[in-house]
């Protein structure tokens, strides 16, 4: 009998949420000479967080493994055809096959655009700034179609996937849920992320922004901001 258990275990929601933030944040900054810390820093973010999936998708609790969520267009198709159509789709416990498929191609994108933006930050070449920009474009457009498709997966199977995430709960088997939360490697996650802003922000050398770069790309946002005025 399907009641509630835990699914999602501490480290994959924490990779989740801070996923989410980091990247929102890194997205409303990107534009910002006055803000490039907070966006080089989140960046950074975004690519340790993905080292960190990628591990945690070989090491983790079961339905964090990769195995568990294999990659199926087909299935991925057939998936998103019954979420359209009259047809109740089957119900799976962990990640669906569309939600599956997103989180592949979110990580390739989220490594695109890491790698494009440390490449940008050393190198300061036109084509590398493209490459950013393009695929951090398509990794929101990607996130609008996923949010959307998990609004469309919980109005049809009346089960609350956000709230899931948050919580770690969804419905299935007994014999589904995992058998523990993994708090250390989840509080370490934490630790780890929260150390690393408070290093960049108080060493911004840390991160390759050194006091030159800052005080520059600083004095050209003031000097935009002067011209404004006039």
């Amino acid at each position: 009998m399907k009641t509630s258990i835990r699914v999602w275990d501490l480290p994959t929601r924490l990779f989740h949420w801070l996923l989410v933030a980091s990247f929102a944040g890194a997205w409303l900054t990107a534009e910002s000479e006055r803000l490039q810390l907070i966006h080089v820093t989140l960046g950074y973010t975004v690519a340790g967080l993905i080292a960190f999936r990628l591990v945690w998708g070989v090491t983790g609790t079961r339905w964090a493994r990769f195995r568990s969520f294999l990659p199926s267009p087909s299935a991925a198709i057939n998936y998103a055809k019954a979420l359209i159509g009259k047809a109740p789709e089957k119900h799976y416990t962990g990640h669906n096959p569309l939600g599956a498929l997103a989180v592949y191609a979110l990580l390739l994108l989220g490594i695109i655009v890491t790698a494009s933006g440390y490449g940008y930050l050393q190198q300061d070449q036109d084509w590398l700034e493209e490459a950013h920009e393009l695929a951090a474009n398509g990794m929101l457009a990607l996130v609008i179609l996923h949010v959307a498709g998990v609004v469309i997966s919980s109005l049809k199977h009346k089960e609350n996937l956000v709230r899931g995430m948050v919580t770690g709960r969804k419905t299935g088997e007994p014999e589904e849920a995992i058998p523990g939360n993994r708090v250390i490697p989840g509080l370490l996650l934490a630790a780890v992320v929260g150390g690393f802003w408070l290093v960049a922000w108080q060493q911004p050398a840390a991160i390759g922004l050194t006091a030159a770069k800052t005080a520059e790309t600083t004095g050209a946002a003031a000097r935009g901001s002067d011209g404004d005025d006039d």
